[in-house]
């Protein structure tokens, strides 16, 4: 068997318990399911699910962002409150 190492990285306090809850309702130790999950990428050679970026941040809607920003700081632009989607 492979000598086992510590891998360290840094997340959310509440995101961690959540996880450590619904492994543990599983079963499960997050070690164990980190490991899982590194097995599986390793062995399949891609991310387990379907990984998406939020449309927010796509190219098109940040250089209408920076637009409006430079435009507010040339004094060009027109300040509003925050619109606020509403609840479904």
């Amino acid at each position: 068997m492979a000598r086992a190492v510590n891998v360290n990285f840094r997340m959310d306090e509440e995101l961690k318990k959540s996880m450590e809850k619904v492994c543990s309702d599983m079963g499960l130790s997050m070690t164990t399911a980190f490991t899982i999950f590194a097995k599986t990428v390793s062995r399949e050679k891609r991310i387990p699910f379907e990984v998406t970026a939020d449309p927010f941040y796509s190219e098109s809607n940040m250089a209408h962002l920076r637009r409006g920003i430079a435009a507010l700081n040339s004094g060009k632009g027109m300040e509003h409150e925050p619109i606020e989607e509403p609840e479904e």
